[in-house]
């Protein structure tokens, strides 16, 4: 191959918008498989196989399966939930030797609530959550009012003293949102240039706008890329155009700036999960570095 991560890991620093400039398709092939071969820092977890959807139970061979995959390449892993076999994610990890991220999936149902938020505690306290995750999104999708989810937060703090505790939303909610980013031991962050409308070519320079508004939110406190990526099919979104070629290059240039400013970052996705055209249209089922069928896409 044409490029070694290890090797690029050796090289000062670099100030760029785009680490792939000039470089043909080939060798940005060779870099993507470097990059990934020497493992990136997280990938969050795709549960879903053709036919299931949130709501199904999966089974825990289905997820091992798919860690297996994954174990080589990553060092951490993030899920959604803890419950319908998602609690089979972390505790596969860390099995495996990977560090996890672990989400409650907070909305609008009370008894759903309950459940995720008792099986977050309880797989933490089993010891198979490195960071907690209390709720993806709900500010965004307003499920929930602020003092509702900061009562979730503290509950779990307090039962879950020694674990970091935070809160997954879109970067701009912290700064919008400063009780809750006060209340998080951990800012986590959804970072999508994409659903910006974000041409592909100044993505990089957007994403960093965007991980740096957050930090500014954070006053000091740790700040980790919780989603970002860029789909490789789909309807177009204004500027932002789907298509292999864009998703290869969003994720090496996102890789290889994180390397160098030493960011957690969890890529979003793992797999491809055609359930998600119902909520996104088709762009929404093509976010994977593997296919659907768990190949690898370059």
């Amino acid at each position: 191959m044409s490029y070694r991560a290890e090797q690029y890991l050796s090289l000062p620093k670099q100030n760029q918008d785009n680490y792939i400039k000039g470089k043909t398709e080939t060798e940005k092939k060779d870099l993507f498989r470097e990059i990934l071969y020497n493992g990136v820092h997280g990938f969050c977890f795709s549960l879903y196989e053709d036919g299931q959807k949130p709501g199904d139970i999966i089974s825990e061979e289905q997820v091992r399966r798919r860690m297996e995959i994954l174990k080589p390449h990553t060092s951490w892993v993030r899920s959604f939930s803890c419950t319908e076999g998602n609690e089979h994610i972390p505790k596969i990890a860390k099995e495996f030797g990977m560090k996890t991220l672990v989400g409650a999936w907070l909305g609008d149902d009370p008894e759903i609530n309950e459940r995720e938020i008792e099986g977050l505690i309880k797989l933490a306290k089993e010891g198979f959550v490195d960071i907690a995750a209390v709720g993806n999104e709900v500010m965004y999708r307003k499920d929930l009012s602020e003092d509702e989810l900061l009562a979730f937060i503290h509950r779990v703090k307090k039962e879950l003293p020694e674990i970091p505790v935070g809160y997954v939303d879109a970067y701009y909610e912290f700064t919008i949102k400063p009780r809750i980013t006060d209340a998080c031991d951990v800012i986590l962050a959804n970072c999508y240039p994409f659903w910006e409308s974000c041409p592909a070519e100044n993505s990089l320079n957007y994403m960093k706008q965007m991980y740096y508004q957050a930090k500014q939110a954070a006053n000091g406190k740790p700040v980790i890329i919780s989603e970002t990526g860029w789909p490789s099919k789909g309807e177009d979104l204004k500027g932002a155009i789907p298509s292999e070629k864009n998703a290869l290059d969003y994720f090496i240039n996102t890789q290889l700036w994180c390397m160098d400013e030493e960011i957690d970052c969890f890529y979003f996705s793992s797999f491809d999960e055609s359930w998600k055209v119902g909520p996104e249209g088709e762009v929404g089922a093509h976010w994977g570095i593997w296919d659907k069928h768990e190949k690898l896409k370059y």
